[in-house]
């Protein structure tokens, strides 16, 4: 069952009084992958958790072509910083199949076979905790995948990563793209956004500032902030 369209509407997030986002009209287009660019502050972490449903809608509408049972059961969330739960690499992996009442034995057999597809076989038995940044990354990219979500959420999945382990997620990121998911991450790596997106969503204050197709939003952006901003100058 394909859940997108996902359909924004006058989308706002307040906390504490403060506007993070808003409004925002956005339809996201059921293929492709998406990168949210724009400086500190700009909304772009918020305006993911607000379509995952980890951030409090204030006002507006966010809704999908589904039930928003079966759309959360179809999506899956990458954090900047990835979550380790004190278990073995393995255990991870299966720990979402389990919540979903899956068995043991099946859970731990699939979660193999997708450490093995992730770069990630030789640590099975290895303590998650223990793992480095990129290993960790990948197991967090694992552990969503497992469920095997219609669209991926990622938050900056590299911010913390060195080259090495850069290149190796984006391949990840590319082949998972081009086995037919959808994923919208953001990032503030320019050169990475140009290499992986097929569209952009420039946000800037809260609000989505300028988007549109990758090679036409980098070759000739439409205002002077997304010119200045691709330009490596600084905006506010």
């Amino acid at each position: 069952m394909v859940i997108l369209p996902l359909k924004m509407v006058g989308a706002t997030a307040y906390v504490r009084g403060k506007r993070l986002v808003g409004p925002v009209d956005l339809t996201l287009a059921p293929e492709g992958f998406t990168i949210v660019i724009g400086p500190n502050g700009a909304g772009k972490t918020t305006l993911l958790r607000l379509m995952h449903g980890l951030q409090r809608l204030s006002g507006g509408s966010i809704d999908w072509a589904v039930s928003l049972t079966e759309a959360r059961r179809k999506q899956a969330y990458v954090f900047q910083s990835p979550i380790m739960m004190r278990r073995r690499v393995v255990d991870c992996i299966a720990y979402p199949l389990l919540l979903r009442g899956e068995n043991k034995k099946s859970a731990r057999a699939k979660a193999k076979t997708y450490a093995e597809r992730y770069g990630l076989g030789h640590v099975l038995q290895n303590w998650a905790p223990d793992l480095s940044g990129g290993e960790k990354q990948k197991l967090s990219l694992a552990r969503a995948l497992i469920t095997e979500p219609e669209i991926l959420f990622l938050d900056e999945p590299c911010a913390n990563l060195d080259g090495r382990a850069t290149r190796e997620i984006e391949a990840i990121l590319q082949k998972v793209q081009d086995e037919g998911n959808r994923i919208v991450m953001s990032t503030h790596d320019l050169g990475q956004a140009r290499r992986l997106a097929k569209d952009v969503i420039f946000m800037l204050n809260g609000k989505i500032h300028e988007s549109g197709e990758a090679e036409e939003f980098f070759s000739a952006p439409q205002t002077l902030e997304a010119q200045a901003f691709t330009n490596g100058e600084i905006v506010e």
